[in-house]
């Protein structure tokens, strides 16, 4: 075909594109700037889910993208349409999330002349994004967007936005597609490590009486959980998990010990400040993971592991730094390290867990009241550890972290390194649509609800069946757990009025229940797993409870708060 019969709009061509690019579903609001895309829309068959809010196709951009491993897209138009989705672009970036923002701008003769709904968000999302685009011109679209497809899920991925002129959507081109591999001066995302560094890092492991494997976002995102497992059995390496690493190697294994950081289990933190080494996958060393860097694992040997050379020796100094793909980086290693008895070690870290390790119980304490660690204790043994969890930010993010097991890849999907309020509901939107035979289970704080609750009527539109587990305690909670322990209980703005969740629901057409009793948890939640659609509980929960361990902000890794001893009888630290 050529010629006439090969022409396309720009409009068109955005979905030409999308297409050849194996995308299925695309989460958007649309708008002036973005209309002549929607109108083209209709001659394709790639899904559309219309959010209530553009912050919505962000998340769910980005929910999709973190369940299924592929590219998430979002549309929106210009003006306040784009600007709404910065919060989730920024989500998107922190996390290392593979999603491509399609957004319509102006026309390209007013841009500048602060024209109707214009701003420049290639500008606005400049430091959030792994690359943007301004287009201008109906020929450029086609290139535009192979490269952002390429950029974002290429290397470390991250958030690419295209911003597209209306004139370039209107306007007709021949659509010459080209399927040659995307080459872009200057962008070299594969990085090739020497044979020293395999010989320096496989020493150093061999040699180890001490180690700790770190378990970060990076074992999930390569896919290499399988060889993590293979590396650790070999090596005898108990393994700890960053918040984002949770399920990249299984929370159930022998060697695993769970959460590291400031909400980390507190074994696992004492065993980080007495290692002789660390072995860093995929991770970050972040704020939240180390405490004060000046007192962290002096005693320790670094190695770190990263597709991003950036990140190595950012906030930690380490002894060997490889910047390379984490399959390839462990598929050198495992011929070369010894297989090692490390039941020594092992035993001095159990030795360490003392009463803490009533987080293995599966009947926690019950005194009557209803606790958030009973709701995501229940969860888990409920749903067998099986089910997709989508979690807000706060408290309940932290509770689900220590009390739901997770065993799987992708089986936890949360917002870590912009800790996003309102995230979590149209994630598990996205989420449910990427891997719709899944159980997928939303666990977030009534503020966080508050915050994107619209979202229900896509629910109800798009007939999900997702369910909703709202932690509620009438509090912005992790706020007031800080105005608790370093603000001489000063609440200052953290009670929430809100309304009740179970009628709202049902203003949607969704099931809605109420909890108050630990007694009634089990059957409303399976209730809900029966049902087949979407069902949204409130389980109203103690107030001013308080997640344990808490390390404060720049405190050392291994000066924790720990639960209050006259309170452990009642909920488990």
């Amino acid at each position: 075909m050529s010629g006439q019969e090969n022409k396309r709009t720009g409009a068109e061509i955005i979905w030409e594109v999308l297409g050849r690019e194996g995308v299925d579903v695309v989460f958007g609001y649309p708008g002036g700037a973005i209309m002549p895309a929607y109108d083209a829309m209709l001659k394709y068959k790639i899904r559309h889910v219309l959010v209530r809010h553009e912050q919505g196709a962000a998340h769910m951009a980005d929910g999709y993208a973190r369940a299924g491993g592929g590219v998430g897209v979002a549309l929106a138009t210009s003006g306040p349409g784009a600007t709404n989705l910065v919060t989730g672009i920024a989500t998107a970036m922190m996390d290392s999330i593979p999603m491509v923002c399609i957004t319509g701008q102006v026309s390209s003769k007013v841009i500048g002349s602060d024209a109707f709904q214009e701003t420049d968000i290639t500008g606005v999302t400049l430091p959030i994004t792994k690359h943007n685009y301004l287009v201008t011109r109906v020929e450029d679209i086609v290139p535009a967007m192979r490269q952002a497809f390429y950029v974002a899920r290429s290397g470390r991925p991250g958030p690419v936005l295209v911003d597209i002129a209306k004139d370039a959507q209107q306007a007709t081109t021949e659509f010459v597609w080209d399927g040659s591999p995307v080459r872009m001066p200057g962008y070299r995302p594969e990085h090739r490590a020497g044979a020293d560094q395999l010989k320096s890092a496989v020493d150093l492991i061999d040699h180890a009486e001490r180690p700790i494997l770190f378990c970060g976002h990076g074992i999930i995102a390569a896919g290499a959980g399988e060889l993590l497992r293979e590396l650790v059995e070999k090596t005898g390496i108990p393994v700890a998990a960053t918040l984002l690493g949770l399920g990249g190697f299984p929370a159930t294994h022998p060697l695993s010990l769970g959460m590291m950081g400031m909400h980390g289990e507190a074994w696992v933190n004492q065993a980080i400040q007495q290692a002789d080494l660390l072995i860093a996958l995929g991770m970050r060393f972040d704020d939240r993971v180390t405490g004060n860097l000046k007192t962290y694992a002096l005693t320790a040997k670094k190695i770190h592991v990263d597709i991003d050379r950036a990140e190595l020796n950012k906030n930690v100094r380490v002894d060997v730094a490889i910047a390379k793909d984490l399959r390839t980086a462990l598929v050198e290693w495992l011929p070369h390290v010894e297989k090692r008895d490390r039941s020594a070690w092992l035993s001095a870290i159990d030795a360490m867990k003392g009463d803490s390790a009533v987080r293995d119980i599966q009947q926690l304490p019950d005194d009557g009241h209803l606790y958030a660690a009973h709701v995501i204790n229940d969860l888990w043994r409920l749903t067998k550890g099986d089910a997709v969890v989508v979690t807000d930010v706060g408290q309940h993010q932290m509770w689900e972290a220590q009390y739901y097991k997770h065993d799987r890849s992708r089986s936890l999907i949360t917002s870590g390194g912009l800790g996003t309020m309102g995230f979590a509901l149209p994630a598990a939107i996205g989420a449910k649509v990427a891997r719709p035979d899944a159980e997928v289970w939303v666990v977030v704080g009534d503020g966080g609800f508050q915050m994107t609750m619209c979202e229900l009527a896509t629910i109800a539109q798009e007939k999900l069946d997702v369910n909703v587990a709202i932690i509620n305690n009438g509090y912005l909670g992790m706020v007031r757990q800080w105005q608790e322990f370093f603000y001489d209980k000063r609440y200052a703005a953290t009670p929430l009025l809100g309304p009740d969740f179970a009628k709202l629901a049902q203003a949607f057409g969704i099931t809605g229940v109420a909890v108050k009793k630990r007694g009634e948890v089990a059957g409303v939640v399976e209730a809900a797993r029966r049902s087949g659609h979407a069902t949204v509980i409130d389980f109203q929960v103690e107030q001013e409870d308080s997640v344990f361990p808490m390390v404060p902000a720049g405190a050392d890794l291994d000066k924790m708060i720990r639960r209050p001893s006259p309170i452990v009888e009642t909920a488990a630290d």
